[in-house]
């Protein structure tokens, strides 16, 4: 790599790769690591950040907090949700679909270019429907790094709810956990 890319100014590849593995976890959430420094042979590692250390908005924060709403809705549905209900929950909450938005840029163009082409999401069309109808799932990606536990999390940190208990994954919806708050602490 550095004889072909980086040629004569080899004295500053140290900074190059360090500022390409900045830009690799900040804008994708990988993580660069060498394997060989004699060959400066290198992988990348896709790593998403836990939750807990993503409550200022820097880095992915944002993005991340988005699918994880959209991967939520998705859970509480049934495992898909239509495309409609996907924009009117992010009008709900403040956000236009087709408008530039500060954090997320334009979330439609995030959702339907990077989500679903990176495979956090699935997109098809729902079968029967006139006028055509999509909706989304959870795609292999995200079955693959986030677990249900992970989105039942952030649901309940959002809701300010006591999250479940590992082993109840499967059997419990958001709603049905309980409150925390001064008044009431987890058991």
């Amino acid at each position: 790599m550095v004889k072909y890319v980086v040629g004569d100014l080899k004295d500053l590849f140290p900074e190059i790769i360090a500022r390409a593995a900045e830009h690799l976890r900040y804008v994708f959430g990988f993580e660069l690591k060498q394997l060989d420094r004699k060959h400066h042979t290198y992988i990348l590692i896709h790593k998403l950040k836990p939750l807990e250390e993503e409550e200022d908005l820097g880095g992915d924060g944002p993005r991340l907090g988005l699918l994880m709403m959209i991967l939520g809705l998705i859970y509480m549905k049934g495992n898909s949700v239509r495309e409609a209900q996907v924009w009117d929950m992010l009008r709900r909450l403040g956000v236009l679909p087709s408008k530039y938005h500060f954090l997320f840029g334009y979330p439609k163009r995030l959702i339907m270019e990077e989500f679903v082409q990176q495979r956090y999401l699935n997109y098809r069309r729902v079968p029967h429907t006139n006028p055509l109808e999509y909706e989304f799932s959870w795609g292999p990606r995200s079955s693959l790094e986030i677990s249900k536990m992970k989105v039942l999390g952030f649901e309940a940190r959002l809701h300010k709810k006591e999250p479940p208990s590992t082993g109840q994954c499967s059997t419990v919806k958001p709603w049905q956990m309980r409150p925390i708050g001064p008044e009431l602490r987890p058991v």
